[in-house]
């Protein structure tokens, strides 16, 4: 069950409309690594969670706050399309980090291109669930695979990347008010990259999982003469240097080896045996036509 109370997470207002910095602003919130995609995901890693009560707690603590991100960058769009005088989308466009994407456009003409029609159109200058390009958010950005540590290895990713775009665009806009939230959220991101590594530490400390993911595949099962080998697939050698390439591997089960030029395990070069001609395939071989029935 949820409650929600009418107080966001945080500011959410911006110092003065800006409809091109809104369409922007609809990344972090319906992307690939927006707060919608980590919000959905954690919540479904909750409601799917089979392990202690300590996991499932804290990933719908993280989960729900997740909904207030949502509601925050949500108002700052809608906040953000409120007005549209000119002038401000002049200011606007002479950031020099927005002018560069806009490639020295004229300003008129960025204006018009850097803004979102369906802010206007669809939603009557409120956000929608879409990214900047106007792509609709989609369940696939979502990862709920009932294992914790495969999954909180993807959180670990998901906030890595979500953090990295929305300290982008803090440095494409000057608006102070903007600029508020963002650092909130660049804040919580900050946080919630060191949850899943302690997550994933006290996961593996518990013994519930540990790497390789899943642990508790028989390791015998696998091919065990490449299972540490790096191939060298590639022109130079230079990967060679890197811990990956040499020395004990990370789960204390193996050894790293080095393969230059790696060759190809099978003789198989991958040709296909004839199907039923009625599939109209091309054949190796010509055949005549298939007599009318």
């Amino acid at each position: 069950m949820f409650f929600r109370q009418k107080q966001m997470a945080y500011h959410a207002k911006p110092d003065k409309p800006d409809p091109i910095f809104a369409k922007m602003l609809q990344e972090p919130l319906g992307g690939q690594w927006g707060e919608i995609s980590v919000m959905m995901t954690y919540l479904f890693q909750g409601w799917n969670c089979r392990g202690p009560q300590k996991y499932k707690d804290m990933i719908m603590d993280i989960g729900t706050e997740e909904i207030g991100h949502v509601e925050m960058l949500a108002t700052m769009i809608a906040r953000l399309l409120e007005t549209s005088p000119i002038e401000q989308q002049e200011d606007m466009a002479k950031n020099s980090v927005v002018g560069a994407v806009m490639g020295g456009a004229r300003v008129e003409d960025a204006i018009v291109a850097g803004m979102n029609p369906q802010h206007y159109i669809v939603t009557g200058l409120g956000s929608h669930p879409s990214d900047s390009v106007g792509n609709h958010w989609s369940s696939k950005y979502t990862v709920a695979s009932g294992n914790l540590l495969a999954d909180f290895r993807f959180n670990v990713t998901a906030e890595s990347q979500g953090r990295l775009q929305v300290a982008r665009l803090y440095n494409m806009t000057n608006d102070a008010g903007v600029r508020d939230m963002l650092s909130y959220l660049i804040a919580r991101d900050t946080m919630h990259q060191n949850q899943w590594l302690a997550a994933i530490r006290e996961l593996e400390e518990d013994g519930l999982d540990m790497t390789p993911v899943p642990a508790n595949f028989p390791q015998e099962l696998e091919k065990g003469e490449v299972a540490y080998q790096f191939l060298n697939h590639s022109e130079g050698m230079e990967s060679q240097q890197g811990r990956w390439a040499q020395g004990p591997a990370p789960d204390g089960k193996g050894t790293f080896t080095y393969v230059d030029r790696p060759p190809a395990y099978t003789e198989d070069e991958g040709q296909l045996n004839p199907v039923d001609p009625r599939t109209y395939g091309t054949p190796p071989t010509p055949v005549p036509p298939i007599a009318a029935e």
